[in-house]
């Protein structure tokens, strides 16, 4: 029989008979049972500079490692080149080595970067001791398979990577890079699976990438609402970074990159509207209830008064249809329920909006007009029969306003989105959000805040993001500036924004001084000595011989 797979001197093949010293069963008993000791005896890895190297983990991987075999969910957040793939691929090897009939998936960002993940492995694997090694059945590029039943399958991660399958542990690699909507897709998809199993292991390993689904579920982790187990990792706590490199490194990228790369700060996009450093301290919580998009945090009060701002797409799955309700009752305003979906179709979206303002006390609706959403502003109004839609009118100099439907002009059902007014309604906004004059409680609001950037005049998503529940927000501020919303609630907004602000803006400028040159017109002064004993009298005024 042949010993080697495919000729490949570095692989045992299955079926193999394999006879062991008695130091040899001693030690394979001790591996089996100390991951810590197999890796560090026995794994080789690549080194950049040293080439194929003993694997001498430093003590952040040991407690990782650690963390790992003693926890079912793990969370780590690493800074860049600190050895975290390397560590959690090699206790994989250590899994599926001492585990029968057992199935691993490594997940990354892109296909051919989960591809290179398990090309690593497989090298490390290649150079265990023959006696260490379990047969090979199947070894491929994407996927290998041991004698003792043992399988690993690398792909991309989305809600379909793993579908149908049943794995024991599941490695997701640099997981703050993966979009939203596909990290969040796959944790729906994925979950029934890991939860089935009473040993199953999840394992997020990541650089921080601005406020996404990444960073939810390490605040969750911190905060405890959640089962993951945080590994957080000092860059200083590598060897060979000290405050020398830190200059260095700054010096050779920038200050921004550093704190995102090395510090793992949790920035956005740069450029955003909202301050990165105030979106960071925006406190998100988990809805009340939740129901085919619509998230609901506060019930309705009756006493309360409502509004609704209303973004509306065509419904393909490219773009969202989505409206907030704000408790505009009092200051600081209140988000307290969202619809946000990418399937609904504008003819059907109508009816839901409908139904939350009926809920939320016949609530005041603001739709958004440009494109389809004057069908949906029609339905309401002329199908729906429903009366407290929000109309405008343009006159002239003063743009765009919100008008009561009647007198002179023709109105809208609805507004249409001009520069002026995004301009208005995103300076407002910035306003409203950073002088805490409104609650945000939804943590979607807060991803699409951190990829919220100015483009040339106006503000829109960064490539690959979304806005649709940003620019109801816009909708709403712009909003809060109209004298028919003043009226409607009794609330100046912008004069409590200066009134808040007020004695900064005092505190900034300087106070106007008085002169005295010393020449007093019209008085009589007599000369006098001070307590210091300094003579004074007062200059004569000589006349002007020019």
């Amino acid at each position: 029989m042949v010993e080697t797979y495919k000729g490949n001197p570095n692989l045992k093949s299955a079926l193999v008979r394999q006879e062991f010293t008695q130091e040899q069963v001693k030690d394979f008993i001790r591996c089996s049972q100390d991951p810590i000791y197999f890796i560090q005896k026995y794994v080789n890895i690549v080194s950049i500079d040293e080439g194929l190297v003993p694997f001498n983990m430093y003590p952040f991987q040991q407690e990782i490692i650690r963390t790992f075999h003693d926890n079912r969910f793990t969370i780590c957040k690493l800074p860049r080149q600190s050895g975290k793939s390397t560590v959690v691929l090699s206790y994989l090897i250590h899994y599926i080595l001492f585990n029968e009939q057992v199935n691993v998936a490594i997940l990354a960002n892109k296909a051919s970067t989960a591809r290179d993940l398990l090309s690593r492995l497989q090298l490390a694997y290649e150079h265990l001791p023959g006696w260490l090694q379990q047969g090979v059945m199947n070894w491929n590029k994407g996927s290998l398979e041991l004698e003792n039943g043992s399988k690993i399958l690398a792909a991309s991660t989305s809600a379909s990577a793993i579908r149908g399958g049943s794995y024991n542990i599941i490695f997701l690699d640099e997981f703050a890079f993966i979009p939203s909507n596909i990290a969040e897709a796959f944790f729906s998809s994925v979950y029934p699976t890991i939860s089935s199993g009473q040993k199953s292991k999840v394992m997020i390993i990541s650089t921080p990438h601005g406020m996404n689904m990444f960073y939810k579920m390490w605040t969750e982790a911190e905060n405890g609402t959640n089962d993951f187990k945080p590994i957080e990792v000092h860059w200083s706590e590598v060897p060979g970074r000290d405050e020398a490199w830190k200059e260095q490194t700054i010096k050779n990228t920038s200050e921004q990159q550093f704190l995102q790369e090395f510090e793992c700060s949790f920035l956005g996009s740069v450029d955003t509207l909202i301050s990165p450093t105030k979106i960071q301290t925006i406190p998100h919580q988990d809805p009340m209830e939740r129901s085919a998009g619509f998230d609901v945090w506060e019930r309705p009060n009756k006493e309360h008064q409502y509004c609704i701002t209303v973004d509306v797409a065509r419904g393909t799955s490219g773009d969202y249809s989505a409206f907030v309700v704000v408790d505009i009752t009092n200051i600081p305003y209140r988000v307290v329920a969202k619809y946000r979906s990418n399937e609904i179709k504008p003819l059907i979206f109508p009816d839901i909006i409908y139904r939350a303002a009926k809920t939320y006390n016949d609530a005041h609706i603001l739709v958004e007009i440009n494109d389809i959403g004057g069908q949906v502003a029609d339905a309401l109004h002329h199908d729906m029969a429903y009366e407290n839609i929000i109309q405008s009118q343009v006159k002239g100099r003063l743009g765009q306003i919100v008008s009561s439907g009647f007198g002179d002009g023709e109105s809208d059902l609805g507004i249409r989105t001009t520069k002026s007014l995004k301009r208005i309604g995103c300076s407002t906004l910035k306003q409203l959000v950073e002088g805490d004059k409104i609650h945000i409680p939804d943590f979607d609001i807060v991803v699409e805040m951190s990829t919220f950037i100015q483009k040339g005049q106006s503000f829109e998503a960064e490539d690959g993001g979304t806005d649709d529940l940003m620019m109801c927000l816009v909708f709403f501020a712009w909003l809060t500036d109209q004298n028919y919303f003043k009226e409607l609630t009794d609330d100046d907004i912008r004069k409590q924004l200066f009134d808040s602000q007020k004695e900064v803006i005092e505190a900034d400028m300087a106070p106007f001084g008085f002169i005295d040159d010393g020449v007093h017109y019209g008085e009589d002064l007599s000369p006098f000595t001070d307590s210091d004993g300094d003579y004074w009298r007062p200059v004569k005024n000589y006349p002007d011989f020019s």
